[in-house]
């Protein structure tokens, strides 16, 4: 099953650093498996366009739809084969630490 991981930043991080799983260790063993696709980290919100069409107008707006403090600052694509894996996978990212991980299984169409 695929999951889109959007990482996240927040305004609350783990404050013993000790604790953070190191981000190139987590890389390599979920690559290695074969339970990462991809994934990479994201432009700052500031170099962000937002696209909206109405009324048969297409509408561009710089920097991102929503003004928020937590931002999604990348992403990775998770191959695993139920959530409870996945959930597994995002808790020894060192983003579940230090920000929020919002994981989404593909949608059947």
């Amino acid at each position: 099953m695929k999951y889109m991981m959007f990482v996240c930043s927040d305004t609350e991080p783990e404050t013993d650093e000790s604790r953070v799983p190191d981000i190139e260790v987590w890389v390599a063993e979920n690559d290695a498996s074969g339970r990462r696709v991809t994934g990479n980290q994201l432009s700052p919100p500031s170099a962000a366009t937002t696209i909206r069409v109405r009324g048969g107008e297409v509408l561009l707006s710089d920097g991102p739809f929503a003004e928020t403090k937590e931002v999604i600052v990348g992403f990775d694509i998770l191959e695993c084969a139920d959530l409870d894996e996945a959930i597994a996978v995002a808790t020894a990212h060192p983003m579940a630490y230090n920000g929020r991980l919002e994981l989404r299984p593909y949608a059947d169409l």
